[in-house]
C-alpha cells in the first residue's frame, strides 16, 4: 500500500514538474502564403514530370505491343501455311 502511494506521488511530481514545450515561432500571413504558393508550384512541377513519364511509358508500351502484333501475325500466317501443307 505504501508503494502504491509512493508511486502515485512520484507520478504526480513528474506531471507537475515537466517542462512546457516551446511553442514554435508564428509566421506572418504573407510568409505563409508565399510558402504555400512555392509548395503548390513544386507539386505542379512534379505532377507534370510524372505525366510526361507516363506518356513516354505509354508510347513505349504501344510500340512494343505493335511489334508483338507483327510477330504474332507472321507466326499465324506461317502456321496457316504449314496447316495447308499438312492437310493435303
Amino acid at each position: 500500500m505504501l508503494a502504491g502511494i509512493g508511486s502515485g506521488v512520484f507520478a504526480l511530481w513528474k506531471l507537475v514538474n515537466r517542462k512546457r514545450a516551446d511553442r514554435p515561432e508564428a509566421i506572418s500571413r504573407a510568409d505563409f502564403y508565399a510558402e504555400m504558393l512555392a509548395t503548390r508550384e513544386r507539386i505542379n512541377a512534379t505532377h507534370l514530370a510524372i505525366l510526361d513519364k507516363l506518356d513516354g511509358n505509354h508510347r513505349a508500351l504501344l510500340a512494343a505491343l505493335e511489334r508483338q502484333v507483327t510477330r504474332i501475325n507472321a507466326l499465324e500466317s506461317g502456321l496457316a501455311r504449314v496447316d495447308e501443307r499438312t492437310r493435303e
